[in-house]
Parts: structure tokens; C-alpha cells; sequence
């Protein structure tokens, strides 16, 4: 397993694919729990991930659509779209100052 450092994430993608707004409403919740880092935090369709982003979160029905889309950038796939452990691990690692495990 390959681990990145969360003080090198300072922007978060959270990719879709055209769905009914939850991964909208993951981003945003991202946003307000990282309010206070210095995260910024984007929302993206899938196909079009932006080359700055250090880190694409997306659900895992996605994640190989993601991993194609994002070149070498770490890609964590989920399965709920609020409150999962992926996506809590991440938050985590970045308010204490850990690693991300991707």
C-alpha cells in the first residue's frame, strides 16, 4: 500500500460521473471540515480531473475511471458517500498530521 504524506495535500478533488449531486454534497462537507487548513477542496466529473489536484476521492464505482483520468495522482475510492472510513481517514490525517494511505 502507497502512502502519501497529508501535509502534501493541499487540493482535494471529489469526483462523479453525472450522478444525483451526493458527491457534490461530499465536496462541500470536505470543504466545512477542512475549513481551517489549508486544503481547498473541488468538485470534478471524472473525465475531467484537474492536472493540480493532489488527491481524487471518488466512489469506487469510479475509481478506475479516476485512476485513468488522474495519471499518477492518488486516487481513494469510497463506498458511502458520508461519513466512510476512507474519506474519514482522510480528514484525520490531515487534522493530525499523518499519512494518507491510498
Amino acid at each position: 500500500m502507497t502512502t502519501i504524506s497529508a501535509a502534501d495535500v493541499h487540493k482535494i478533488i471529489v469526483a462523479c460521473d453525472a450522478g444525483m449531486g451526493s458527491s457534490v454534497m461530499l465536496a462541500a462537507q470536505l470543504r466545512k471540515s477542512l475549513k481551517k487548513y489549508p486544503v481547498t477542496v473541488e468538485h470534478s466529473p471524472v473525465s475531467q480531473i484537474p492536472a493540480d489536484a493532489d488527491l481524487v476521492v471518488c466512489h469506487a464505482g469510479l475509481a478506475d475511471r479516476a485512476r485513468a483520468a488522474a495519471g499518477a495522482k492518488p486516487v481513494i475510492a469510497f463506498q458511502i458517500f458520508l461519513g466512510d472510513p476512507a474519506v474519514e481517514a482522510i480528514l484525520k490525517a490531515i487534522k493530525e498530521g499523518g499519512v494518507i494511505n491510498v
